[in-house]
Protein backbone atom coordinates (compact mmCIF):
# COMPACT_ATOMS: atom_id res chain seq x y z
CA UNK A 1 0.00 0.00 0.00
CA UNK A 2 1.27 3.37 -0.72
CA UNK A 3 1.87 5.55 2.57
CA UNK A 4 2.89 9.79 2.92
CA UNK A 5 1.83 10.17 -0.77
CA UNK A 6 1.82 14.09 -0.97
CA UNK A 7 -1.91 14.65 -0.31
CA UNK A 8 -2.58 11.73 1.52
CA UNK A 9 -4.63 13.54 4.56
CA UNK A 10 -6.79 15.39 2.01
CA UNK A 11 -7.45 12.03 -0.26
CA UNK A 12 -8.42 9.90 3.29
CA UNK A 13 -10.93 13.08 4.06
CA UNK A 14 -12.41 13.14 0.28
CA UNK A 15 -12.78 8.98 0.86
CA UNK A 16 -14.07 9.18 4.06
CA UNK A 17 -16.99 11.59 2.77
CA UNK A 18 -17.76 9.43 0.49
CA UNK A 19 -18.06 6.01 2.74
CA UNK A 20 -19.48 8.68 5.17
CA UNK A 21 -22.62 9.50 2.55
CA UNK A 22 -23.05 6.44 1.35
CA UNK A 23 -22.98 3.82 3.99
CA UNK A 24 -23.40 6.14 6.98
CA UNK A 25 -21.31 7.24 9.55
CA UNK A 26 -21.23 4.32 12.16
CA UNK A 27 -21.59 2.19 9.32
CA UNK A 28 -18.23 3.14 7.76
CA UNK A 29 -14.91 2.04 9.66
CA UNK A 30 -11.30 3.07 9.82
CA UNK A 31 -10.49 -0.02 7.79
CA UNK A 32 -12.64 0.99 4.93
CA UNK A 33 -11.55 4.45 4.85
CA UNK A 34 -7.82 3.44 4.89
CA UNK A 35 -8.63 0.88 2.43
CA UNK A 36 -10.14 2.97 -0.32
CA UNK A 37 -7.78 5.40 0.20
CA UNK A 38 -5.23 2.85 -0.40
CA UNK A 39 -3.12 3.40 2.48
CA UNK A 40 -2.59 1.38 6.27
CA UNK A 41 -4.85 2.32 9.25
CA UNK A 42 -1.43 3.11 10.75
CA UNK A 43 -1.00 6.22 8.30
CA UNK A 44 -4.73 7.24 8.95
CA UNK A 45 -4.46 7.47 12.22
CA UNK A 46 -1.16 9.58 11.41
CA UNK A 47 -3.30 12.04 10.08
CA UNK A 48 -6.39 11.79 12.54
CA UNK A 49 -6.80 10.22 15.42
CA UNK A 50 -10.17 8.96 14.95
CA UNK A 51 -12.91 9.08 11.88
CA UNK A 52 -14.97 11.65 13.84
CA UNK A 53 -11.40 14.06 13.33
CA UNK A 54 -12.06 13.72 9.06
CA UNK A 55 -15.21 16.06 9.86
CA UNK A 56 -13.52 18.23 12.73
CA UNK A 57 -10.20 18.67 12.34
CA UNK A 58 -8.79 22.28 11.79
CA UNK A 59 -10.58 23.23 15.03
CA UNK A 60 -7.56 25.63 16.21
CA UNK A 61 -7.07 26.88 12.66
CA UNK A 62 -10.91 27.74 12.44
CA UNK A 63 -10.60 29.83 15.77
CA UNK A 64 -7.63 31.94 14.20
CA UNK A 65 -9.91 32.57 11.34
CA UNK A 66 -11.96 34.76 13.33
CA UNK A 67 -9.59 35.32 16.01
CA UNK A 68 -6.65 36.96 14.01
CA UNK A 69 -8.68 40.07 12.12
CA UNK A 70 -9.85 41.19 15.47
CA UNK A 71 -6.58 40.90 17.04
CA UNK A 72 -4.76 42.88 14.03
CA UNK A 73 -7.25 45.43 13.79
CA UNK A 74 -6.82 49.00 15.18
CA UNK A 75 -7.35 50.08 18.76
CA UNK A 76 -10.15 51.84 17.70
CA UNK A 77 -12.24 49.54 15.58
CA UNK A 78 -15.77 49.17 16.56
CA UNK A 79 -17.12 46.04 18.10
CA UNK A 80 -19.81 45.69 14.94
CA UNK A 81 -16.69 46.07 12.75
CA UNK A 82 -14.43 43.56 14.78
CA UNK A 83 -17.10 40.87 13.86
CA UNK A 84 -17.91 42.15 10.45
CA UNK A 85 -14.26 41.39 9.71
CA UNK A 86 -14.05 37.97 11.62
CA UNK A 87 -16.73 37.32 8.73
CA UNK A 88 -14.95 38.86 6.01
CA UNK A 89 -11.98 36.22 6.68
CA UNK A 90 -14.65 33.26 7.48
CA UNK A 91 -15.26 34.32 3.48
CA UNK A 92 -12.03 33.71 2.41
CA UNK A 93 -11.50 30.73 4.47
CA UNK A 94 -14.63 29.05 2.62
CA UNK A 95 -14.01 29.67 -1.02
CA UNK A 96 -16.23 28.84 -3.88
CA UNK A 97 -14.66 25.66 -4.40
CA UNK A 98 -14.84 24.07 -1.11
CA UNK A 99 -19.09 24.21 -0.68
CA UNK A 100 -19.40 20.87 -2.38
CA UNK A 101 -17.24 19.78 0.73
CA UNK A 102 -18.79 21.73 3.10
CA UNK A 103 -22.66 20.40 1.31
CA UNK A 104 -21.38 16.51 2.06
CA UNK A 105 -19.84 17.23 5.39
CA UNK A 106 -23.07 18.91 6.55
CA UNK A 107 -25.50 16.32 5.03
CA UNK A 108 -23.55 13.80 7.27
CA UNK A 109 -23.43 15.84 10.53
CA UNK A 110 -27.22 16.54 10.10
CA UNK A 111 -27.61 12.92 9.81
CA UNK A 112 -25.82 11.49 13.36
CA UNK A 113 -26.96 13.26 16.15
CA UNK A 114 -23.78 13.01 17.80
CA UNK A 115 -21.92 14.89 15.23
CA UNK A 116 -24.77 17.60 15.62
CA UNK A 117 -23.45 18.13 19.14
CA UNK A 118 -20.49 18.31 18.03
CA UNK A 119 -20.92 21.00 15.60
CA UNK A 120 -22.81 22.83 18.39
CA UNK A 121 -19.72 22.61 20.56
CA UNK A 122 -17.36 23.67 18.41
CA UNK A 123 -19.64 26.75 17.62
CA UNK A 124 -19.82 27.09 21.35
CA UNK A 125 -16.29 27.41 21.86
CA UNK A 126 -16.31 30.38 18.97
CA UNK A 127 -18.73 32.33 21.10
CA UNK A 128 -16.11 32.28 24.03
CA UNK A 129 -13.17 32.93 22.49
CA UNK A 130 -14.43 35.93 20.50
CA UNK A 131 -16.05 36.89 24.13
CA UNK A 132 -12.23 36.41 25.67
CA UNK A 133 -10.55 38.71 22.93
CA UNK A 134 -13.11 41.43 22.92
CA UNK A 135 -12.84 42.10 26.40
CA UNK A 136 -9.16 41.85 26.00
CA UNK A 137 -9.14 45.08 24.18
CA UNK A 138 -11.45 46.70 26.30
CA UNK A 139 -14.87 45.91 24.95
CA UNK A 140 -17.01 46.46 28.03
CA UNK A 141 -19.63 43.79 29.27
CA UNK A 142 -22.54 43.07 28.04
CA UNK A 143 -21.45 44.35 24.62
CA UNK A 144 -18.47 41.45 24.55
CA UNK A 145 -20.71 39.09 25.11
CA UNK A 146 -23.64 40.64 22.62
CA UNK A 147 -21.08 40.89 19.64
CA UNK A 148 -19.78 37.18 20.13
CA UNK A 149 -23.18 35.86 20.32
CA UNK A 150 -23.96 38.27 16.97
CA UNK A 151 -21.08 36.85 15.27
CA UNK A 152 -21.36 33.02 15.19
CA UNK A 153 -25.09 33.29 15.32
CA UNK A 154 -24.50 35.72 11.74
CA UNK A 155 -21.99 33.05 10.70
CA UNK A 156 -23.68 30.15 11.32
CA UNK A 157 -26.92 31.69 9.38
CA UNK A 158 -24.77 32.64 7.10
CA UNK A 159 -23.29 29.03 6.13
CA UNK A 160 -26.13 27.46 6.32
CA UNK A 161 -27.58 29.61 3.29
CA UNK A 162 -23.86 29.31 1.49
CA UNK A 163 -24.42 25.73 1.40
CA UNK A 164 -28.07 25.52 0.29
CA UNK A 165 -28.92 23.86 -3.03
CA UNK A 166 -28.52 26.52 -5.61
CA UNK A 167 -27.03 29.22 -3.70
CA UNK A 168 -23.65 30.75 -5.63
CA UNK A 169 -23.51 33.66 -3.96
CA UNK A 170 -19.80 33.80 -1.16
CA UNK A 171 -20.10 33.14 2.48
CA UNK A 172 -18.61 36.85 2.72
CA UNK A 173 -21.77 38.68 0.91
CA UNK A 174 -24.14 36.49 2.27
CA UNK A 175 -22.77 36.91 6.10
CA UNK A 176 -22.87 41.19 4.81
CA UNK A 177 -26.44 40.75 4.02
CA UNK A 178 -26.93 39.12 7.36
CA UNK A 179 -25.26 41.83 9.29
CA UNK A 180 -27.37 44.92 6.99
CA UNK A 181 -30.37 43.05 7.97
CA UNK A 182 -29.22 42.82 11.56
CA UNK A 183 -28.32 46.52 11.78
CA UNK A 184 -31.71 47.45 10.06
CA UNK A 185 -33.52 45.16 12.38
CA UNK A 186 -32.23 47.34 15.30
CA UNK A 187 -32.42 50.58 14.00
CA UNK A 188 -36.26 49.95 12.98
CA UNK A 189 -36.91 48.47 16.39
CA UNK A 190 -35.62 51.64 17.84
CA UNK A 191 -38.31 54.19 15.87
CA UNK A 192 -41.05 51.49 16.06
CA UNK A 193 -40.34 51.43 20.37
CA UNK A 194 -40.43 55.19 20.39
CA UNK A 195 -36.65 55.39 21.63
CA UNK A 196 -34.66 57.01 18.80
CA UNK A 197 -34.28 60.65 19.09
Amino acid sequence: MARWQPGTRERLQAVALRLFAEQGFEQTTVAEIAAAAEVTERTFFRHFADKREVLFAGQDDFLALFIDPITAAPADTAPFELIARSLDAAGDYFPHDRRPFSRVRQTIIDAEPSLGERELGKLATLKVRLGEVLRDRGVPEPAATLAAETGVTVFHLSFQQWIAPGEDRSLATIARERLDALTSLVATGRTVGGTSE
